[in-house]
């Protein structure tokens, strides 16, 4: 069955205004929002109806902070509905994945019964800023039924089957955004409406929205009521930091709500009716630790996740677990003290999203000198970053530490007042795979989806999947296995950075003292029909090159509408069943095999020096065929290469 969730405030475009915008629908095509209702979330449920946390009665069974050895009570009981409701679209993707001489739809009857052998799926979408959030839409869009196109070849029904959606930075405002937005598309938050600021990336962060009836209404007053919001925290006798103005500014691109949704909390997802009765992936987003009085983040910094219901982490550093919705709260020993009142709202949706996202603190700090802003802010945000290195405010401070006093044994921020936390690329692990491949998840598949920057032109060349398979094997992998990856070299000469590939095919290759690692389904920022590889800090992009980029994700996604590989949606399905088979001990199909013969790395090793890496295009730029063009859009051909990365400036 498909699932089609309509977006509070916009209003939805008809088939056949879209495709004269967008080339996104054909004329035949069904309008917009006819398949259901508006519905409003109740997302704005801050008790101060503001950004400020509030001081609020404890519940009756007062918050208490948890060990991680097990997923929470709430996740557990809201699986046995998710993983029930995977089984009808798991079914509809692999049969039009049209595996031959195998009833995909009898195996999986026979085994949805069976959560441990019902593949189970996760997508992770990594950081990258806009490019990441607009490569990933891409992939989304392909992997969403209601999209149109995703049907026809692409890899439509894969995100409702899915369990998880894990977003980091860049890709983590695309996460937010789309839970933020009562579940939209991924059509719907490109085209937005009249007076939405949804994803209106040709105004730049720092000018702020154009002038409408939901919004501000120039730069000036843009930023005045960020800094009232801003200081009402402040009011409320919580530290603030450039994390918060950073949240903010991104929520007007982000969230559809007056002021970009001051009052939106990230716990409030727990509430609304769609995710209650389990009908989307759980959403997780990812930042990492950084110690008090130190600037450097390594493989060994403890990896931080944030939920609907909790933020805590898996790594033996921590090995534990705070409830969301009352972070703020002074937590001591793992609990609140016997008449102590509790915090609500501390989890403001777009605190979480910059705190994942707080590499771009420095690059909001750079650009500040070339924008007309009020002297009020330039000054806020000079006196906030005054001694930089010592205040450590170039970071997202949660104070009270939710930790303080837990754990002292390995809690290395057990006697710390504040806890520390950075963009969750900062340790190289810049794809989100840290909550999905934890053994207590049970995750078999991951379409890991790669929009990082690693080489001079912004592609990326598996420094991610290296540094996660690295992580693996120190002490704070905690025993948690990941399939191995070769150098950056033999990704790029190999051709492994430019299309899908499988990690992880041969389960015997992994140690029996843990459980067996999903299968990584790698794919990678190419360019098909657009250059792709802007600049992780271009803060500005116009509506054609927006869409050229989400286009160029959709063809990464489908193998440029299966133009590219003919076999790639089946492909797609044995990877989503490779897991199950082994548990089962269900003999492969053939098709299945020469999938994996395809598109499984089988450890060829080339490590030649790579002097400079410029990709070809896999489809025409400039004429795109008609069979290769998807219904899903194309907008015109072609976005400038962007050299070079905009180097990080910190001021001390």
């Amino acid at each position: 069955m498909h699932f089609f969730y309509s977006v509070p405030i916009l209003s939805l475009f008809s088939a056949a205004v879209a495709a004269s915008n967008t080339g996104l629908v054909d004329a035949s095509a069904p309008a917009f929002g006819t398949a259901g209702g508006l519905v409003r979330r109740a997302l704005p449920n801050s008790p101060s109806r503001g950004y400020a946390p509030a001081t609020v009665d404890c519940p009756s069974n007062r918050p208490t902070i948890r060990n991680a050895a097990s997923i929470s009570t709430n996740e557990s009981q809201w699986l046995k509905t998710r993983r029930a409701k995977t089984v009808d679209p798991m079914v509809d993707f692999l049969r039009r994945s049209n595996i031959t001489d195998f009833d995909a739809e009898a195996y999986i009857t026979s085994v949805q019964q069976n959560l441990t052998a019902l593949p189970n799926i996760g997508i992770a979408i990594s950081g990258g800023g806009y490019r990441a959030l607009m490569n990933g839409a891409g992939f989304l869009a392909a992997a969403d039924s209601r999209v149109a196109g995703s049907l026809d070849s692409g890899l439509g029904g894969i995100m409702q089957a899915s369990t998880y959606l894990a977003g980091l930075s860049g890709g983590g405002w695309l996460v937010g955004s789309i839970y933020a937005n009562n579940y939209s598309t991924v059509e719907q938050l490109r085209d937005g409406s009249s007076g939405s600021a949804v994803w209106a990336f040709d105004r730049n962060i720092f000018e702020g929205p154009e002038a409408s009836g939901i919004s501000i209404l120039n730069t000036a007053s843009y930023w005045y009521d960020i800094e009232d919001q801003v200081q009402s925290k402040r009011d409320a006798h919580f530290d603030t930091s450039i994390t918060d103005y950073w949240g903010r500014s991104l929520s007007y691109q982000l969230i559809n709500a007056t002021d970009g949704g001051p009052a939106y909390t990230f716990s409030s997802i727990a509430k609304s009716p769609g995710f209650t009765s389990a009908d989307h992936p759980l959403p997780i987003l990812v930042a990492d630790g950084r110690q008090a009085n130190t600037k450097i983040i390594s493989l060994n910094a403890t990896v931080y996740e944030f939920n609907p219901w909790e933020m805590g982490s898996f790594d033996p550093t921590l090995f534990a677990f705070a409830p969301l919705e009352h972070l703020g709260s002074n937590f001591s020993g793992g609990s609140i003290s016997t008449g102590s009142r509790c915090v609500s709202g501390f989890d403001q949706y777009g605190f979480v999203m910059g705190t994942s996202s707080s590499l771009f603190n420095q690059f909001m700090l750079t650009n500040l000198s070339s924008f007309n802003l009020p002297s009020i802010v330039t000054d806020a945000i000079s006196s906030i970053l005054s001694g930089l290195g010592d205040s450590n405010n170039d970071i997202a401070q949660y104070t009270p530490n939710p930790f303080f006093g837990y754990n002292s044994e390995t809690n290395y921020n057990a006697g710390e007042t504040e806890l520390i936390l950075v963009d969750g690329g900062e340790d190289l692990q810049n794809i989100p795979l840290h909550p999905l491949i934890q053994p207590e998840r049970g995750v078999d598949v991951i379409f890991a989806i790669d929009s990082s920057a690693d080489t001079t032109y912004n592609w990326p060349n598996g420094t991610a999947l290296r540094a996660s398979w690295e992580r693996s094997f120190e002490s704070i992998g905690n025993g948690t296995q990941f399939p191995a990856v070769p150098d950056a070299e033999t990704f790029i000469n190999l051709g492994l950075n430019s299309r899908p590939t499988f990690f992880g095919c041969d389960v015997n290759n992994f140690t029996s003292d843990s459980p067996v690692p999903p299968l990584i389904v790698y794919v990678p920022n190419t360019p098909y029909t657009a250059w792709s590889n802007v600049s992780t800090f271009t803060p500005t992009y116009s509506d054609s090159e927006r869409n050229n980029i989400i286009q160029n994700g959709f063809n990464v996604a489908t193998m440029g509408n299966s133009t590219v590989g003919s076999d790639w949606r089946t492909c797609a399905g044995c990877a989503v069943l490779q897991r199950s088979f082994v548990k089962t001990g269900t003999n492969v199909p053939p098709a299945c095999q020469r999938c994996f013969d395809s598109y499984c790395w089988n450890g060829t090793v080339d490590s030649t020096p790579v002097v400079s890496y410029e990709p070809t295009p896999k489809l025409d730029l400039a004429a795109q065929s008609a069979a290769s063009r998807s219904r899903f859009g194309s907008g015109s051909a072609g976005l400038g290469l962007v050299f070079g990365v905009m180097a990080l400036v910190v001021i001390s």
